[in-house]
């Protein structure tokens, strides 16, 4: 019986579970928080304050594990771009340390766990997890046939809203969808400011992404954008009633993104890709604002 070998081929000596690890982002946690924030806005404003502990648990290994499976996909279906590209040539299936097959295993693994994670929650919850599952699983293909790959991501990321309502009310009203659809703007505006890292790449290698849609008016779609996620978030706060707290975090929010507009108002890669990663404190400033609101009622 052969066995594979602890270590990675062509004289890597990378331990062959690290090259998993990082296919598989564990050692850059920021994606895991920007799909973590909007879940726990929803399970908390689905519970009207702190959800059951088994829900929360199930929520969040869930976003660790279709996060994880997310990014295994993303550079499965991305491995004839990536090496090509500078940022990300240095992959695990870009250089060639995982093979795909191997990759579509451990896709499936990570998805099979998340979906018997879901599979102890109601029936509506199960069933709205088959989208999630399609969502997930199609969105890399995206940016080879249209310029919007960031709308998808953001309704991706977005789908834990409405589950979680699910999950806890046993359905989904109207709030969970209104925040959804602050939470596609909101993905789809900072997902763009990861985009305007890869632009030129992207564009050399004919790839497709807002970046590049929107060209030179960048940054006043950019504002739009926001404007219309804060505006969002802004109606989510009077529809629950949450009241001045956590306005007040609104406010904090929007200070933090006109902070990104400054960093990226030259349009350099490193601080767009800083912006991106930026986002994190603004998912963390409604949180703790949508927190704090349902505690004090």
């Amino acid at each position: 019986m052969s066995h594979a070998p602890l270590h990675a081929p062509s004289g890597d000596a990378t331990p062959r579970w690290r090259h998993y690890w990082k296919l598989m982002r564990a050692d850059r946690p920021i994606g895991t928080l920007l799909l973590l924030w909007p879940t726990w806005w929803a399970l908390w404003l689905a519970s009207g304050g702190l959800p059951p502990l088994w829900t929360l648990f199930v929520f969040t290994a869930g976003v660790w594990l279709t996060r994880s499976a997310g990014c295994v996909i993303n550079d499965y279906a991305d491995r004839w771009l990536d090496p090509h590209v500078k940022r990300t040539k240095d992959r695990p299936l870009a250089s060639g340390a995982v093979r795909g097959r191997h990759a579509l295993l451990l896709f499936a693994v990570l998805m099979l766990v998340a979906f018997a994670l879901v599979l102890t929650l109601n029936w509506l919850t199960v069933a709205l997890s088959f989208v999630g599952i399609f969502l997930a699983a199609s969105y890399p293909y995206l940016k080879r046939y249209t310029h919007l790959p960031q709308v998808y991501l953001g309704m991706a990321f977005g789908w834990g809203i409405p589950m979680a309502f699910a999950a806890v009310q046993g359905g989904v009203p109207a709030l969970a969808w209104l925040l959804y659809v602050g939470n596609i703007l909101w993905s789809t505006a900072y997902d763009t400011w990861y985009a305007m890292v890869d632009r030129d790449d992207d564009l050399k290698m004919g790839s497709h992404s807002t970046a590049i849609l929107f060209g030179d008016l960048d940054l006043v779609i950019q504002g739009v954008l926001y404007a219309l996620f804060l505006a969002a978030m802004t109606l989510v706060g009077v529809r629950a009633e949450l009241g001045g707290y956590y306005f007040v975090s609104v406010g904090v929010a929007a200070g933090l993104v006109a902070y990104e507009f400054w960093l990226c108002r030259n349009r350099e890669r490193d601080p767009c890709f800083k912006a991106f990663l930026h986002n994190n404190w603004v998912g963390a400033a409604l949180f703790v604002g949508i927190a704090v609101a349902l505690a004090l009622r």
